[in-house]
C-alpha cells in the first residue's frame, strides 16, 4: 500500500513539468491556476526555476521588448475568451517562443470542439500551436501546448483542494426543472438521481470531465486502481466519469495499487456547511479576514504589527499581505497543519509555544506569561521580531500565522459568530417542539434593520453593540441552517407556512434596502454594486429567488433511504444535537460488519460488476466495500469545513486506526461560502473560460 505523501506530492510534481519551461520566461497565469501554485511553492518556486516575470492573465498585460519568451498557464479550454486574451497579449509583445500550458485534458478540448471521434496526436494542441506562431508574426519562431493538470492545491498532508473547481457544487431540484424544460413530456427525469451526463449542460459536462481526468491523472502516476464510490446525484456523475475514462480502464488493468474513492454531494448537509457549531480557530480566520483577491481559500494577514508605519485609519494600505499558506518553511507548515487539525483553545496555545520558541530562540527579550492567551499578548511577542531583520526572516510564516490568529481574535466582527451559534443551538431545540412554521416564526425577531431594536437575541438588555447583531450574510446562513434541518420538524400546515416565508420574505428585503453598505455576496445576490442602485423591488425578487432555493434544501436527502437525517431530538435528558452526515457515512464504511448500505452506490464496476450481479445467484459474489483497502479518499464535492477535517480524523482513529484517509475537496467553506454557492452560482453553467 502507498504512503498517502505519495498522492500529496502530485500536485509538485505537476507543477515541475510547467517550472521546467519558465526559464527566462514572462510567466502568465490564471487565478485559479495561480491559487494551486500558492499552496505548491508560490511565486518563489518559479523565480527560483529562472523566470524573468509572474503577471495576471490578462489583455492588459505583456511582456517587455527584451523578453523573447512567454509561458502561459490556465485552467480552461484553449478557445473563445482565453485564445482571445493571448491574443491579445502576444499582440502587444516581442515573443518568439510561447509555451501554453492547459490543465483540460486533449480529449476534453476535443469534445468541446464537437469532435468525438478517436483521432491520432493532438491535433487541438497542434492546430493553437500554429496560431500561436501566427499570433508572434512568424511561423519559424517556436510554439508548444502542453497538458497539465495542475488542479490540486495540497493545503494540508491531509488535505487536497482543487481551486479550480471551487465554484462546482451539486445540483438542486430547480436545476433539475431548466434540464427539464429541453426535453420532451415523456422524457422528463422525475428525480436528479435520474439525470445522466448527456442531459447536462456542455459546459458543466466539460467540467466534470476535466476533474475526473485530474484524479485519473493522479491514480494513473501513482499506479493505483481505485475503486469507485458515490454517495448522491452529482457525485454518481463523477465517479461514473473517473469509472468510464478512455485511459483509467486501460490503467487499471496494469496498476500495482488498490484503493478506494467515495464522493459526496455537499448539498446532503449543508447545516454542517452553515453552521457555527465547529470550535475551529482556521474556521474563524477564514470568517472574518478579508480574502486574498482572486483566491477562494487563503486570507489577507495585516503585517503592519512587523513594521515601523503608522496606521492611518480609511487610507489604502501599501503593505503586501501576509497569508495562511506557509510552503517555504517547515515550522510554519506544522503550525499551520497544528491549527487545522486541533481545538481553537489547543490552536491558540500552540500559535503562542511557536512565538514564544521562536523568540528564545532569536534571543529576544520575551516576557513569559501564562494563563489565557490574548490578542494583545500575541501581539507583542510578533512585535519583538521587527527590530531584527534576520529573526523577521527566519521565523516570517509562523508570524504570519501569530498574526492572522491575532487580528481574528481581536476582530470586531467575531462577536456575531457566538450570536449565530447561539441561535442555532436555539433552532435545534426548536425543531423538536415545534412545527416548521413555529420554528421559522423565531427567525422573524432578529430580520431587523442593523442598528433596530430588537434585532439581536439579547438587544433588549441593552448589553451587545452593533457589531454583535447579525447582518443580512448572517441571517442568509442561519436559513440555510434551518432549511437544511426542514425535514426534521414536526409536519406543519403548508398554507401556514408560506405565511411566515411571505413575512420572512418582506423583512429581509427590507433589512437588504437599508444596509449601507453590500457585502460581496449582497453584490452578487441582488446585481447591485451599490446601495444607490439597489431598489425594493430588486432586493424583494433576489429574496423571493432565495426562498425558491431554500425550499429545494429541505428535499434533498428524500431520495436516500438510510441517511435520511441529521438530527437527534431531545430525550429529555440530552439536548438535541446536529449528527454530522460525514461521521454517519464513515461509521458505516468502518463498520466491522461491513454492511452493504444502499447509499453508498459502488461505480467501478461496468460489465464485470453486472456479470458478478447474475453469478451470485448460483455463488456467493461479494460486492467491493470501500473499507476493502487501506487507503481511502474521500471527496467532498462542494467543499469541507476545517471542523469536518478533524472529524474525520477523530472517526478514523476510533474505528479504524490503520487506514490512510487522504481528503479531496473544492474548496475549504467558510460559513458566507454556502449562500454564495446556492444562491449566486450558474451551478449548470459553469465558466470554462469560452
Amino acid at each position: 500500500m502507498l504512503p498517502i505523501e505519495v498522492f500529496t506530492c502530485f500536485p509538485g510534481q505537476m507543477w515541475d513539468k510547467v517550472l521546467s519551461k519558465v526559464k527566462k520566461a514572462v510567466v502568465f497565469m490564471d487565478d485559479k491556476c495561480a491559487e494551486s501554485l500558492h499552496w505548491n511553492g508560490g511565486a518563489t518556486s518559479v523565480f527560483e526555476a529562472g523566470a524573468r516575470n509572474l503577471k495576471e492573465f490578462s489583455s492588459f498585460e505583456a511582456g517587455g521588448e527584451n523578453e523573447p519568451k512567454a509561458v502561459f498557464v490556465v485552467s480552461t479550454l484553449l478557445k473563445g475568451r482565453t485564445a482571445d486574451i493571448i491574443k491579445d497579449i502576444i499582440g502587444l509583445s516581442h515573443f518568439q517562443y510561447c509555451v501554453v500550458f492547459t490543465t483540460v485534458a486533449h480529449s476534453i478540448q476535443l469534445l468541446a470542439n464537437n469532435v468525438t471521434a478517436e483521432l491520432e496526436g493532438n491535433p487541438v494542441f497542434e492546430q493553437f500551436e500554429e496560431k500561436l506562431s501566427e499570433w508572434m508574426g512568424d511561423m519559424n519562431y517556436t510554439a508548444e501546448v502542453i497538458h497539465a493538470p495542475v488542479v490540486f492545491a495540497p493545503v494540508s498532508p491531509q488535505l487536497l483542494l482543487a481551486p479550480t473547481f471551487a465554484h462546482l457544487f451539486p445540483l438542486l431540484p430547480q436545476d433539475l426543472k431548466t434540464i427539464n424544460i429541453k426535453r420532451t413530456e415523456k422524457k422528463r427525469f422525475v428525480s436528479l438521481t435520474d439525470v445522466d451526463m448527456q442531459s447536462l449542460t456542455p459546459e458543466l459536462q466539460i467540467e466534470i470531465k476535466t476533474l475526473a481526468s485530474a484524479v485519473n491523472s493522479m491514480f494513473e502516476s501513482t499506479s493505483t486502481r481505485e475503486e469507485s464510490f458515490a454517495v448522491g446525484p452529482m457525485s454518481r456523475l463523477i465517479a461514473g466519469e473517473l469509472a468510464n475514462h478512455p485511459q483509467a480502464k486501460s490503467r487499471r488493468k496494469t496498476a500495482t495499487n488498490k484503493a478506494s474513492i467515495v464522493f459526496i454531494d455537499r448539498t446532503l448537509d449543508l447545516t454542517g456547511a452553515a453552521g457555527h457549531h465547529g470550535d475551529s480557530l482556521v474556521e474563524k480566520i477564514l470568517t472574518v479576514l478579508q480574502p486574498l483577491p482572486g483566491h477562494t481559500t487563503d486570507v489577507q494577514v495585516d503585517m503592519l504589527e512587523l513594521t515601523n508605519l503608522q496606521h492611518i485609519p480609511d487610507s489604502q494600505p501599501t503593505l503586501a499581505p501576509g497569508c495562511l499558506a506557509q510552503t517555504q518553511l517547515s515550522t510554519a507548515r506544522l503550525l499551520w497543519e497544528t491549527m487545522l487539525a486541533s481545538k481553537q483553545k489547543e490552536a491558540v496555545m500552540e500559535v503562542r509555544r511557536q512565538l514564544v520558541e521562536a523568540a528564545s530562540k532569536e534571543n529576544l527579550p520575551i516576557k513569559m506569561s501564562l494563563g489565557r492567551v490574548t490578542p494583545e499578548q500575541l501581539c507583542s511577542y510578533v512585535q519583538l521580531f521587527k527590530s531584527s531583520w534576520g529573526a523577521l526572516e527566519s521565523h516570517c510564516g509562523v508570524l504570519q500565522l501569530g498574526l492572522a490568529t491575532a487580528q481574528t481574535l481581536h476582530h470586531p466582527t467575531l462577536p456575531r459568530w457566538d450570536t449565530c451559534l447561539a441561535f442555532e443551538r436555539l433552532l435545534l431545540q426548536a425543531l423538536g417542539d415545534s412545527d416548521f412554521a413555529g420554528v421559522l416564526r423565531q427567525l422573524l425577531p432578529l430580520m431587523k434593520p442593523r442598528g433596530e431594536e430588537g434585532s439581536s437575541p439579547e438587544s433588549s438588555s441593552g448589553s451587545r453593540s452593533g457589531e454583535e447583531e447579525c447582518g443580512p450574510d448572517e441571517l442568509l446562513v442561519l436559513l440555510v441552517y434551518l432549511y437544511s434541518l426542514a425535514g426534521e420538524a414536526q409536519p406543519a400546515d403548508d398554507e401556514e407556512v408560506e405565511k411566515v416565508e411571505r413575512e420572512l420574505i418582506g423583512a429581509l428585503t427590507l433589512v437588504i434596502t437599508r444596509e449601507t453598505e453590500l457585502s460581496p455576496l449582497l453584490q452578487k445576490l441582488t446585481g447591485c454594486g451599490s446601495p444607490e442602485e439597489l431598489t425594493m423591488e430588486r432586493a424583494h425578487t433576489a429574496v423571493e429567488g432565495v426562498f425558491e432555493t431554500l425550499k429545494d434544501l429541505s428535499h434533498a436527502r428524500d431520495h436516500l433511504k438510510q441517511f435520511t437525517s441529521v438530527y437527534t431530538a431531545s430525550d429529555g435528558v440530552h439536548q438535541a444535537t446536529y449528527r454530522p452526515f460525514l461521521r454517519q457515512v464513515l461509521e458505516e464504511i468502518f463498520h466491522p460488519d461491513r454492511p452493504e448500505c444502499p447509499d453508498i452506490e459502488h461505480m467501478s464496476g461496468g460489465l464485470t460488476d453486472l456479470l458478478k450481479t447474475g453469478f451470485s445467484m448460483f455463488m456467493k459474489v461479494s460486492r467491493p466495500h470501500p473499507s476493502d483497502h487501506g487507503l481511502l479518499f474521500l471527496f467532498l464535492v462542494g467543499g469541507i469545513t476545517p471542523s469536518e477535517l478533524r472529524l474525520i480524523r477523530e472517526v478514523v482513529t476510533v474505528y479504524k486506526p490503520g487506514t490512510q484517509v487522504l481528503i479531496l475537496s473544492t474548496r475549504l467553506l467558510r460559513p458566507t461560502d454556502v449562500p454564495e454557492l446556492l444562491f449566486t452560482t450558474q451551478r449548470l453553467v459553469p465558466d470554462i473560460g469560452v
